[in-house]
């Protein structure tokens, strides 16, 4: 039985940090590609960031880089996020799979309950 278990979200103000926490259970972070995807009301959910399986390769949507870091370890995968902004606020959610397309949410297998990042 696979569980994405999330952690880390907050209230922060504007140009605060946060790190997200993402520990999975039933599987090796390292034998999937991990994500960060977030959602806010009325949008749709839009990949954050992502770390390839094995080589550890990071990917990061243009809003993001510069100011975001994703990194894991043998037990966890972190989303670092420094310089924080009103418009990053959001659910952020964990994702595992094997996606050809790491910004494809369908493509991603395993999902975490999420966690609420507000920005003020």
């Amino acid at each position: 039985h696979v569980q994405l278990v999330e952690s880390g979200g907050g209230s922060v103000q504007t140009g605060g940090s946060l790190r997200l926490s993402c520990a999975p259970s039933g599987l090796s972070v390292s034998d999937f590609s991990m994500a960060r995807f977030r959602q806010s009301p009325g949008k749709e959910r839009e990949g954050v960031a992502s770390i390839y399986f094995r080589v550890g390769v990071t990917y990061y949507a243009d809003p993001v880089k510069g100011r975001f870091t994703i990194s894991r370890d043998n037990a966890k995968v972190y989303l670092q996020m420094n310089s924080l902004k009103s418009e990053d606020t959001a659910m952020y959610y964990c994702a595992a799979g094997w996606p050809k397309n790491w910004s494809a949410s369908e493509e991603y297998t395993y999902w975490g309950q999420g966690t609420q990042v507000t920005v003020s």
